[in-house]
């Protein structure tokens, strides 16, 4: 490939679009009510369908990040698009024969596997392209997967429901066709760089010898267990555990406020506010993935993830006071703000502290806090509103102190790590 200006930002945008399409699933709380109220199936056990698949995603790409020298971007980028479409295959088999456990099997296990090989791929490809602008580039490419919640609710899904008459299982098996086509061109364009390419103008910074050599004697294993690593880890895991919460359950939440404020409200006006919540919300989840990634350029990488766990906290406090379905719908937008701002940040936080070689390996495994975070979070927002059914008023104060606890734990990691990078100490 050529080493033009424009070939690598055609990878940056063709990433992006990657990430548009595996950024969908974030729009599950559009299909949570109606597969509950169609199926029967409890909060807690379709809510297992989403967890599952982010689960898959972080242990996939982890798996991924390893083996992306081995196998290159566009294997694994075009195996991703290929299997999540597929997952929305088994998915809409699964309900058309009401099956949980092939549901969990599709899209959880399966279409989770193709989100990660899909995700970790156009992020650690296109930090390669750009040395320059690493955490502006990957703020881009990550915002993508902010803004499929939005395509899934506003466009494709409302458009789908409208079409097969609600019929969910036509839903999972169109979607899944749309997805699959467009995914796999996408994740075909994804190319590494040529080993001697270099931005014009930019001049990679010069280290001492004694630096370099500390870097190129750093094994993955000693990367790994480093301490530096589990509190990057951790705080990864704590901000993505607490907004997560408001991705699988936000239109439930909002419409439930809603129906305490006008009961009047038939289900379709509430379904409606809900998906536009969802797409609204989306939005910041995907601009924040830019905002942070980029301001974190400017004021350090810790910094920006001490203000965005510090001022959450706030917010969740203040959610549990707050009963406004509006004032409601803009916290939920702050906080995904954030919560997409740690995606922003982290990757080339992982690029300061580790060098270029471990990225891919380091980013990978790291991710596997997303896995964690996909069960923690939406599993205890579903218990909460499952097993406190006695005292609805209180599900939500109940939520948000559960997350408010979360991030004040995150904070208090943050406090304990700096921008050094490994080889500098902590």
């Amino acid at each position: 490939m050529k080493t033009k200006k424009t070939n690598r930002w055609f990878i940056a945008i063709m990433g992006t679009i990657l990430q548009v399409v595996l950024g969908t699933v974030y729009a599950w709380s559009f299909f949570q009510k109606p597969i509950v109220t169609t199926f029967g199936w409890t909060n807690v056990q379709t809510m297992w369908i989403f967890s599952l698949a982010i689960v898959f995603l972080g242990l996939s790409a982890a798996w991924g990040g390893v083996n992306l020298a081995k196998f290159g971007p566009r294997k694994l980028a075009t195996t991703g698009a290929i299997l999540y479409g597929v997952g929305y295959f088994i998915g809409a088999f699964a309900m058309s024969i009401q099956s949980l456990p092939l549901f969990y099997i599709g899209f959880g296990v399966v279409g989770g596997i193709g989100l990660g090989l899909g995700y970790v791929t156009p992020v650690a490809t296109a930090a390669k392209w750009f040395p320059d602008k690493k955490g502006f580039v990957t703020g881009m490419v990550v915002m993508g997967f902010g803004f499929g919640a939005l395509f899934m609710s506003k466009v494709i899904a409302p458009a789908l429901m409208n079409i097969t008459g609600e019929n969910l299982v036509q839903v999972f098996a169109y979607a899944g066709i749309i997805l699959l086509v467009i995914g796999v061109a996408a994740g075909y364009s994804m190319v590494n760089p040529p080993a001697d390419f270099v931005p014009k103008g930019y001049t990679p910074p010069q280290k001492s010898a004694a630096s370099q050599g500390q870097e190129d004697s750093l094994t993955v294993k000693q990367s790994l267990l480093s301490s530096k690593f589990f509190g990057m880890w951790l705080v990864f895991f704590l901000n993505i555990s607490a907004g997560i919460m408001f991705i699988g359950l936000q239109s439930p939440m909002l419409q439930d406020l809603l129906r305490i404020k006008d009961a009047s409200l038939s289900t379709e006006a509430l379904a409606v506010m809900g998906a536009t919540l969802i797409a609204i919300s989306s939005l910041f989840n995907g601009v924040g993935r830019f905002f942070w990634g980029a301001l974190s350029d400017k004021i350090g990488r810790i910094q920006a993830f001490r203000l965005i766990l510090g001022t959450q906290f706030l917010v969740f406090i203040a959610l549990i006071y707050i009963g406004n379905p509006w004032l409601f719908g803009i916290m939920v937008c702050y906080v995904l703000l954030c919560y997409g701002g740690g995606f922003g940040t982290m990757p080339s936080y992982v690029l300061d502290v580790y060098h270029a070689k471990l990225m891919p390996v380091v980013y990978g495994v790291i991710l596997t806090a997303w896995s964690l975070g996909g069960i923690v979070g939406p599993q205890v927002a579903a218990f909460i509103r499952d097993f406190f059914v006695d005292t609805p008023e209180m599900i939500g104060a109940r939520t948000y102190l559960a997350g408010a606890i979360l991030l004040a734990l995150g904070f208090i990691v943050t406090l304990t790590l700096s921008n050094k990078s490994i080889t500098e100490g902590k």
